[in-house]
């Protein structure tokens, strides 16, 4: 029952009955946590409301809620993927014709959601700095698309903070177009199958093209994903013959699979190679995979994903990006934060210490012909001359020394109190886990500049190829290496909460360097921990690629460590959800929670066997 004297409960379950209402499903799950809005076929998950909710923030929700619902209620998702352009700007704006269509006919039938999309389409439109471009290159095209579709669709102006997007694109649409160049959708727009084939003329005649990636039925699939493997098997002694200098591109999962089954029979499986010369051979068959195009564990995380420029990233240490005295300051504001968590610290690596000792019990073997005289079966051999005497020798333990890999999301969307929680975990983390004889690494990534810095100049100096793939300069950073004391590098932590570090994230390359860190690393088990609060997102990426580009890079990389690697792979959502991409993930919403949480799945990660550690890396 809702509590009737609590307006915000009341007004979640307003919400929740609206939603489900407008979306036809009464078996729709709307729940609120987080700081993002998400959509799946079975739930709609909503940003976790404050205590006193401003009249502004409430039409807000509303309004993620009412387009979430009416895309459930008026879009075919399997239809849309059926005739969903291949080519990247197509695709773009393709999906931008159908979200108009969608707000359109939603807000015909029921008018009283109009004002609640308008204040979600608002927030998009700032979240995006779409009121600050000044040019097409700012200037994303599918956005300019789908304001001015739903302009000629609904007769409802379009929200002051889009107005500059328009008028960039404004006449170039109406030299392709026409003045009423998305008239001629309108009529239909409750037909959504006739309203693609249009939108595909349409796109057509704004130079793109508008060819659908329709994937083939299942049962082709298996057939040629069967004769994908055949040729991979059939060309691998002729590509293994040569040398390639070119970044590898474009592989196949299914041919991946193959190639990965090979490596880990080599390098993962049961059998130790004793001898040296094959161990070396070994090595080179592994070079030779990371050298070949059609080979090799790399292939499938750069499949359909390039980077454009790489010459801008840098890898720099945290004291170098902030003066001395200034980063003091920033870890003495940590600190303060951290003056009532001694008690979480102290307790967790008590646990911690514990559940590690108990790695090391010790063991022996009897009656053996050789090793330790066993004086507690001597008195067999003195009672009878002819019983042999009795050695003991204790069994070589497993204990695994371990290296843990802190990797923290330095994103603008973790600024304010979720990069305060990330940087307070990792301390209490980072110094439990050294008390332990644990080493620990911390790591953060983030990007060098808002919407593409020098990549992207360098790609609009190229005249803008299509495709480009990633265009940002990465900035990863190195708060402590595994083999410094905590002691020397505590103060790096307080750059967490300098203004102007976080920017946008680019979370697959990162867990990619993270790994071949923790790959070159002489420790027998490696753990990754990821702390961050979702998705990644950079804008002029994005914009220039379709707008999955990085969230399915994302999924490869973590499938790939998951499933090949010898890492232990682990995810901290701050405030935020990420089981959608991490096998294990704890969601915290305060550092409060880090004690039990992370302890129960550190515990599970210690007691487990890892897979037996390759010499893989990716470069």
């Amino acid at each position: 029952m809702t509590d009737a004297s609590d307006p915000v409960e009341n007004f979640k379950h307003a919400t929740q009955s609206t939603a489900r209402a407008l979306s036809g499903r009464e078996d729709i799950d709307v729940s609120f946590g987080g700081h993002i809005a998400e959509l799946s076929d079975k739930s709609i998950k909503l940003p976790a409301l404050p205590k006193n909710l401003e009249d502004n923030e409430a039409q807000l929700i509303r309004g993620l809620a009412d387009t979430f619902a009416l895309r459930i209620h008026y879009h075919d998702a399997t239809l849309h993927q059926k005739l969903t352009p291949a080519e990247p700007r197509a695709r773009a704006a393709y999906q931008a014709l159908e979200e108009a269509r969608i707000e359109a006919v939603g807000t015909a039938d029921y008018p009283g959601v109009a004002s609640n999309i308008e204040a979600a389409l608002k927030a998009e439109a700032k979240r995006q700095r779409l009121e600050q471009v000044s040019n097409m290159d700012d200037a994303p095209l599918s956005e300019a698309i789908r304001f001015i579709a739903r302009e000629s669709f609904t007769g409802r102006k379009a929200p002051k903070e889009a107005q500059r997007v328009i008028k960039v694109w404004k006449q170039w649409l109406v030299q392709h177009l026409g003045e009423d160049g998305f008239d001629a959708l309108k009529k239909s727009l409750s037909d959504q199958e006739s309203f693609a084939k249009i939108a595909h003329q349409l796109i057509d005649r704004m130079d793109m093209t508008s060819t659908p990636a329709e994937p083939p039925p299942a049962s082709e699939q298996g057939e040629d994903q069967d004769d994908q493997k055949k040729d991979d098997k059939s060309k691998s002694a002729e590509d293994n013959s040569q040398s390639k200098s070119t970044p590898p591109v474009g592989m196949t999962e299914e041919s991946e699979a193959g190639d990965m089954a090979e490596q880990d029979a080599e390098t993962m499986g049961g059998q130790e190679i004793d001898d040296q010369d094959a161990v070396e051979d070994a090595e080179e068959r592994e070079s030779q995979r990371r050298a070949n195009p059609r080979d090799g564990g790399m292939n499938q995380l750069y499949a359909d994903y390039n980077i454009y420029t790489n010459h801008f990233d840098e890898v720099v240490n945290a004291k170098d990006l902030c003066e001395p005295e200034e980063l003091q300051k920033l870890r003495k504001m940590l600190d303060k934060q951290l003056t009532h968590l001694h008690g979480v610290i102290t307790r967790l690596a008590n646990r911690l210490q514990r559940k590690l000792m108990a790695q090391q019990t010790r063991s022996w073997q009897f009656d053996l012909e050789e090793g330790i005289l066993d004086s507690a079966r001597l008195s067999r051999a003195i009672a009878n001359p002819y019983f042999p005497v009795s050695y003991k020798q204790e069994s070589e333990t497993e204990f695994r020394d371990t290296v843990v890999t802190l990797l923290i999301d330095n994103s603008g969307s973790m600024r304010g109190r979720p990069i305060t929680i990330a940087a307070m975990s990792t301390d209490i983390l980072a110094r439990t886990l050294e008390r332990c004889g644990v080493k620990v690494e911390i790591l953060g990534f983030t990007t060098r500049a808002w919407k593409g810095g020098s990549a992207r100049e360098k790609w609009l100096s190229d005249g803008k190829p299509g495709n480009p793939g990633r265009l940002n300069d990465l900035r990863h950073i190195i708060y402590k290496s595994a083999d410094t004391p905590w002691r020397h590098t505590r103060a790096n932590l307080g750059l967490m909460l300098r203004e102007g570090l976080l920017k946008e994230n680019i979370d697959g390359e990162a867990l990619l360097w993270a790994y071949n860190r923790l790959m070159s690393r002489p420790e027998q088990r490696k753990i990754l921990m990821v702390i961050s609060d979702g998705a990644p997102v950079d804008d002029s990426t994005l914009s220039a690629n379709q707008g999955n580009y990085l969230e399915e890079h994302l999924r490869r990389v973590i499938h790939w460590i998951e499933a090949k690697t010898p890492i232990q792979l682990l995810a901290i959502g701050i405030g935020h959800d990420v089981t959608r991409y991490y096998q294990r993930a704890v969601t915290l919403v305060d550092a409060e929670e880090l004690g039990g949480a992370i302890t129960e799945k550190l515990a599970e990660l210690f007691g487990e066997t890892p897979p037996k550690s390759g010499k893989r890396r990716l470069h």
